[in-house]
């Protein structure tokens, strides 16, 4: 047991603290991290992502709906509930409001998923890193682009006294674009479509030859340890600040929502794979795009910097815990 945790684990630590230090020795800074990270999101991931799966048989993706409803129902749910606590039980603004939703409800699954889940799972892991992946990237981030959207917006319309758009890195994003094209956006991007290319091939049972997938491979392997290091040096430029607000969200997104989820799940007799490869899913920490964002946006910046920090570093015993917990 110990040397399965040990063996899951430990890359992120490493990864992570060699980030921080070459952040920690101005041999990267945040803007280059935002780079890596865009490669990552671009092209390491989707190979990653499109090579794992079209390598699975029909019969084993189409077993796996009742995982990729139970990740759907886990990441979505949890970030309408989370919404509505900040907002109107803890009155937090739209905007700090949305980037927290994001941060306790969307796991880290692009990224330290594929060394975590791929340790633990092996080729099946592609499943649920691939459900994930595309519940952040066609719901999450969308819906927190809008509320981001609509939240400056309307600051900007108290300030000057009427309506407003709002210039976010030299482009326009008016609030009234609304869900739809921030969808049609997220289905543009490669992350998205590629599994869902793969899902295609595999349902219309088209065999996809194993030569090129394993040429694809080459690039997708380097998506853990290059995100691992952009998340380290990303932690580096941030100061980190604990207070009662970054306390509950690394609670929640640690403990709370994979604890939800693992009661659930055996309230329901649900067979011993699918409990754990939902729960280690969820269990996964704080993705780095709720930093991205708050940096992009000027809001809250130093709490979602904070929430990574604590939520990556503490995942090392509450994950460890939750994998001998679903042994």
């Amino acid at each position: 047991m110990i040397e399965t945790v040990i063996g899951a684990l430990l890359p992120i630590v490493v990864t992570l603290v060699l980030g921080f230090v070459a952040g920690w020795h101005h041999d990267f800074d945040a803007k280059q991290a935002t780079i890596l990270n865009r490669m990552v999101m671009l092209y390491a991931l989707p190979l990653s992502l499109f090579a794992g799966m079209v390598g699975m048989d029909r019969s084993q993706i189409l077993a796996q709906g009742p995982l990729a409803l139970s990740i759907l129902v886990g990441m979505a749910a949890t970030y309408g509930i989370v919404y509505l606590l900040c907002r109107y039980i803890f009155h937090r603004d739209t905007m700090t409001a949305a980037l927290e939703a994001l941060a306790i409800s969307g796991p880290a699954v692009p990224f330290v998923g594929v060394t975590v889940l791929g340790h633990l799972f092996g080729t099946q892991s592609a499943v649920p890193i691939s459900v994930a992946s595309l519940v952040m990237n066609l719901i999450q981030v969308p819906l927190t682009l809008m509320l981001l959207s609509y939240g400056m917006a309307r600051n900007s319309a108290a300030a000057t006294g009427g309506a407003a758009t709002t210039a976010i890195g030299g482009t326009t994003g008016p609030a009234s674009q609304g869900i739809g094209g921030h969808i049609l956006h997220a289905l543009k991007e490669p992350v998205v479509w590629a599994p869902l290319l793969a899902l295609v091939l595999i349902v219309m049972n088209i065999r996809f030859p194993a030569e090129i997938a394993d040429s694809l491979n080459l690039l997708g392997r380097a998506t853990g340890g290059v995100a691992l290091f952009a998340s380290g040096i990303v932690l580096f430029s941030r100061r980190v600040s604990v207070s009662l607000a970054v306390v509950l969200a690394v609670a929640a997104r640690n403990l709370v929502i994979p604890g939800v989820m693992l009661a659930g799940l055996m309230l329901l007799g649900a067979a011993p794979d699918l409990t754990r490869e939902s729960v280690l899913t969820l269990a996964i920490p704080t993705a780095s795009i709720a930093v991205i964002l708050a940096v992009q946006y000027q809001t809250a910046e130093q709490e979602m910097a904070s929430i990574l920090f604590f939520s990556t570093i503490l995942s090392v015993f509450t994950m460890g815990m939750f994998i001998w917990l679903t042994n």
